[in-house]
């Protein structure tokens, strides 16, 4: 693909296939995403049929064979402007020196035919695969860049050819040569796409980086042997073996050893990790002190690694809602422009002076090579690619385009307390009893009754009796109070464990408990009672500390105009003193999980445009629900696939970091799009001639062309800038 109007011919191409569902084309990285059962090889025959090929991207491919065929087009597109140039340069100096002989002298006819076959020879070398393209788009009743390329630089060279051939038949003042501006244009365009290429290649950067953390081979051990083989040859459940300063191959769970991991380049977090028996390592993290031996849980594309790929890809490839309206102007851009070239054509032709015709092929050609399709296109994908690349590194995967435009907008952020404002981690900190009771006893039933759980706090309470080495009890007729608590029956009791709220509404008498939960709530801490059908005889109060950075965190969000929010299950003295903590004025405490999202449906209605932050199962609706959800890459599975962005590190900088990114980017966006439009808008009317009645000024067409290829280059280095901003 050589401009954005040919994104519109590979979409409908493979949006014809039957069975496709949806094909999205990314002008910027020259790929394409469909989805639907189709086989690729019926993919590639439409492809063909339209004029194009492809080739399938999957897993992790060996980033150096793309940097190598992107090396190799930079280079042909070096050498073809070079060869053009040197054709060029002697033609256009010897005409401004007056130096060459006139075309309409008889005894010169046989240097201009000479000059002619080289020009041409030098036109088929440079700019072959302009006219290719041409020829492919005229076949399919299209027009693109190449057809404006081809149509200007024929045209000069068929002009001229007229010219020598016929000289005596033409008027004295249209008797003018224009082979050096067909080549020397060709210099300038395939100089441009080269340097376009250069520039493109380092917004893959992040892409290439993270496939480029995979090792090509692994040390396995089998029947007691150690070897090394290649990574494609890894089974799952082999024992791998990673030694000191070595990567991670493949995803797994240590079963030997213990040393600390260095995870920043997936995280960004840069304190090492330690890893010993039972941890989990994935692919790419580097090892650094000790010797692990680790079982192989996920190989290929089920990786982690790749899945961020996957996931920055698919980023890249989504299109924000003002790339779509791009990418309709785009696709008539080039059938616009090709009328108003024969316009001004015809315009010159019956109103311009002598030699009219010189003056209309001239104003016809420079219009035809000026206007720029290329720059519409990228303004839009080139950004995004930048953008979504420079987050991946920093350990923030935007998993689509439409996120980033959206997160520029938003007005209120919504945390998350336990596991997003806090650590996640909570432990107990203090156990009381009722007369009769002793601590352990508490201890034990409560662990009976949340044995199985996998809510943070049940976590909490059976990390505290198997450190005391007590054992749970069986337990019968468990049963889940959503948001409240769990019940059972413990040796012929029924038993509650959880809020106030829980107590209460089974008319349990809280008694002298009363004061302790607001006291330990009053902490930041959460008081869970446990109590039978008649009485509270027990109180585990669980602390959860908050997240170091999580003041600054949302002391960050206040100068952007950001209202915060914290919604949390919780009690309202324990919500209200761990948001006192990190200078949260809002808070919702006691919200059931469904009721989340209810929350987050008030604020819309409010007008706000709201970003959800949280990491657990009950957050999912909320996130899906928000106009933009962040989930904590250390929460679940359900709450990261709910996500427009995952925070692959529990840090809430990155919100605002997102937010801020985001801003930047579609500010770059638009000064890509301005820029392109008033190039275009500009540049257009100046070379059909606009300034010519009054001041007597005409664009030279090889400035046209020298023009149109760099305003390409401009659109992808000012993308590029915010690789640093």
């Amino acid at each position: 693909m050589r401009c954005a109007g040919c994104v519109k011919t590979v979409q409908d191409a493979l949006r014809e296939v039957e069975g496709v569902e949806s094909a999205v084309v990314n002008f910027a990285d020259h790929s394409a995403t469909v989805c639907g059962g189709i086989d690729v090889e019926v993919l590639r025959a439409a492809l063909r049929t339209a004029g194009y090929d492809a080739a399938v991207v999957e897993g992790l491919e060996n980033p150096s064979d793309e940097e190598n065929l992107e090396l190799e087009r930079y280079r042909q597109l070096l050498k073809k402007a070079v060869v053009a140039g040197l054709a060029g340069l002697p033609l256009m100096l010897g005409g401004h020196l007056d130096i060459l002989p006139v075309a309409s002298e008889g005894e010169a006819s046989d240097f201009w035919i000479l000059v002619a076959g080289v020009t041409l020879a030098v036109m088929v070398y440079s700019g072959g695969h302009f006219y290719r393209g041409a020829i492919k788009a005229l076949r399919q009743g299209q027009a693109n860049m190449d057809s404006l390329i081809a149509m200007g630089t024929g045209a000069a060279w068929v002009y001229s050819t007229v010219v020598t051939g016929f000289a005596s038949d033409l008027p004295v003042l249209a008797k003018h040569a224009y082979f050096e501006a067909a080549v020397i244009i060709l210099a300038f365009i395939n100089l441009g796409a080269a340097l376009e290429t250069r520039a493109r290649g380092r917004t893959r950067g992040a892409i290439r980086e993270l496939m480029g953390l995979q090792p090509n081979t692994a040390r396995v051990v089998r029947n007691g042997k150690e070897m090394d083989i290649p990574i494609e040859k890894v089974g799952l459940e082999e024992v791998l073996r990673v030694r000191p300063g070595e990567r991670i191959a493949v995803d797994g769970i240590v079963v030997q050893g213990q040393s600390a991991v260095d995870e920043s380049m997936l995280t960004g977090e840069p304190m090492p990790v330690e890893k010993r028996e039972g941890d989990e390592v994935v692919t790419g993290t580097v090892n650094q002190a000790g010797t692990l031996l680790y079982k192989v849980t996920r190989i290929g594309r089920d990786t982690l690694l790749a899945k961020i790929v996957e996931s920055v890809r698919q980023a890249q490839e989504n299109k924000p809602q003002i790339a779509r309206l791009v990418d309709r102007v785009a696709a008539v851009f080039v059938p616009v422009v090709i009328g108003i070239a024969c316009l001004t054509f015809l315009v010159w032709m019956s109103f311009g002076p002598e030699p009219a015709l010189a003056y209309a092929f001239v104003t016809a050609m420079t219009v035809l090579l000026i206007a720029c399709p290329c720059a519409l296109g990228l303004a839009t994908p080139i950004s995004v690619m930048v953008a979504v690349g420079r987050a991946a590194r920093s350990g923030v995967l935007i998993r689509n385009g439409e996120a980033l435009q959206t997160a520029e907008k938003i007005t209120c952020v919504v945390f998350d307390k336990t596991g997003t404002v806090t650590e996640g981690r909570p432990s107990v900190s203090a156990v009381e009893a009722a007369a009769g009771w002793s601590q352990e006893q508490v201890l034990q039933a409560a662990a009976s009754l949340e044995v199985g759980s996998e809510h943070p706090l049940a976590r909490a309470v059976l990390n505290a009796s198997g450190s005391k080495n007590i054992e749970p009890t069986a337990v019968s007729g468990f049963e889940a109070h959503t948001g409240r608590g769990v019940s059972g029956v413990m040796e012929q009791q029924t038993m509650f464990l959880g809020n106030l709220e829980l107590i209460e509404s089974n008319d349990i008498e809280v008694g002298a408990f009363s004061g302790l939960v607001e006291s330990y709530a009053e902490k930041g801490e959460t008081p869970v009672l446990l109590a039978t059908r008649t009485k509270v005889v027990g109180l585990l109060s669980i602390a959860d500390r908050v997240k170091e950075d999580s003041f600054q965190a949302v002391a960050a969000l206040g100068p952007a105009g950001i209202r915060v929010l914290m919604v949390t299950g919780d009690n309202e003295k324990t919500a209200r003193a761990i948001a006192d903590r990190v200078g949260i004025d809002d808070v919702r405490s006691r919200v059931l999980p469904e009721d989340k999202a209810s929350v987050i449906r008030a604020l819309q209605k409010e007008g706000e445009v709201v970003a959800m932050v949280g990491d657990g199962i009950n957050d999912a609706p909320a996130l899906a629900q928000a106009d933009i959800g962040f989930a904590i890459g250390t929460g679940t599975d359900v709450a990261i696939e709910s996500a427009d962005v995952v925070l692959m590190q529990g840090s809430l900088f990155k919100v605002s970091e997102t937010i801020d990114l985001s801003r930047k980017t579609l500010r770059n966006i638009r000064q890509n799009l301005i820029g392109a439009f008033v190039y275009n808008v500009l540049s257009i009317p100046i070379a059909a001639g606009v300034l010519y009645p009054v001041f007597g000024i005409l664009l030279n067409p090889m400035i046209a062309g020298a023009a149109m290829a760099m305003s390409s280059v401009t659109v992808v280095t000012n993308a590029n800038r915010l690789r640093w901003l």
